[in-house]
């Protein structure tokens, strides 16, 4: 049995009771509908509302006298301090689709319910307005909305730790000569959850990166070009589409590879199915290293001997409709897009018998 993809439904256990707010930060436009809303949410529906500490240092917020009682009753807490994860029942974002990538980096394990209002630039992921806000949230808070499970991408990153030893003129302190400056003292380790792509590139370099690209441990082939992308269905209509890849509904399960001009006439993006894992890692004859990133975020150099591992997690995130995932997904196609928008040709025109 297929799924249906609207057959996905938001249903609650229990009424939800906490909401984390997440606000695009020094963008003075959205003060307004920040304060209605977390108005809204505490006074109409008694919600408790989590919202990260910087956004109320914004001077608007911290020095209007009105918004005091409310900011009184908020929770608050700090990126990479406090974890929120077992405490947020929904997430509203007001702002643009880096929002919605910034609550995704928030929870590296199970995510909330994301509701996502377009209050920025491009809005490909944010189906809501916010005129009507107070019915479509108490929608939500119903239970009675449509759900598209956006894939994650699980990504582990291995370095060869090296560590800098003392050299006074080029002799250590056993009075050995020393050839390298560098030792390897074991590995480090680090993961993080992806919403959109992995993005490996040549840096600073003025050489094409060099890397192989490995799927389930065998090599598949080698990028010559500036990098690659991996991206997941949400992703390909992001850098992924700029790059010349196809688009990819999310509810596809799919991971999506995209050379960033490649040096050859033959290397075309290719889908390979959700759940393979692939590896990427220098090329051993590569004359520079690589930087990877991951949904713009935590760039980081790779050097020979390094590793990029990257699957399907088993972690998505679970984005609210405004009608249903299929609908959603084209309309966003052709209003931020336009794709496939274009002067309807006109027919002919029919000469009447005499």
């Amino acid at each position: 049995h297929i799924q249906d993809p609207a057959s996905q439904r938001l249903t609650w256990n229990k009424p939800p009771k906490s909401v984390l707010v997440i606000k695009k930060i020094r963008d003075a436009s959205l003060l307004q509908p920040f304060k209605e809303l977390c108005v809204y949410l505490t006074e109409e529906n008694n919600m408790i509302v989590y919202v990260e500490k910087k956004v109320l240092e914004d001077p608007a917020i911290a020095n209007d006298e009105n918004f005091g009682p409310v900011k009184k009753k908020f929770c608050t807490f700090r990126e990479d301090y406090d974890d929120i994860s077992n405490q947020i029942d929904f997430i509203i974002c007001l702002g643009g689709d880096g929002t919605l990538l910034y609550a995704s980096s928030l929870f590296q394990g199970s995510v909330p319910p994301v509701m996502a209002f377009h209050l920025g630039s491009l809005g490909f992921l944010t189906p809501f307005n916010f005129e009507n806000f107070q019915s479509q949230v108490t929608q939500v808070i119903e239970g009675n909305a449509a759900l598209v499970l956006r894939s994650r991408l699980k990504v582990k990153v291995v370095k060869e730790h090296r560590e800098k030893t003392t050299v006074q003129n080029g002799i250590e302190e056993n009075g050995v000569v020393s050839a390298s400056l560098e030792k390897e003292v074991g590995k480090q380790i680090m993961q993080y959850q992806v919403l959109n792509e992995v993005v490996v590139d040549r840096g600073p370099s003025s050489y094409l990166s060099n890397v192989d690209v490995f799927l389930n441990g065998h090599l598949i082939t080698t990028v010559q070009g500036d990098g690659v992308i991996v991206s997941t269905p949400t992703g390909s209509t992001a850098y992924a589409a700029a790059a010349g890849a196809s688009m990819i509904h999310p509810n596809v399960p799919a991971i999506m590879i995209t050379p960033i001009c490649p040096h050859s006439l033959s290397f075309r993006p290719i889908v390979v199915p959700a759940g393979v894992e692939l590896k990427i890692m220098l090329s051993p004859d590569a004359r520079n290293t690589a930087w990877v990133s991951f949904d713009g975020r935590k760039r980081q150099e790779i050097c020979h001997g390094d590793s990029i591992s990257i699957t399907t997690s088993c972690y998505p995130l679970p984005s609210i409709c405004f009608r249903d995932p299929v609908s959603d997904w084209f309309e966003s196609l052709a209003e931020c897009l336009h794709w496939n928008v274009r002067k309807k040709q006109n027919n002919f025109a029919v000469e009447e018998e005499e």
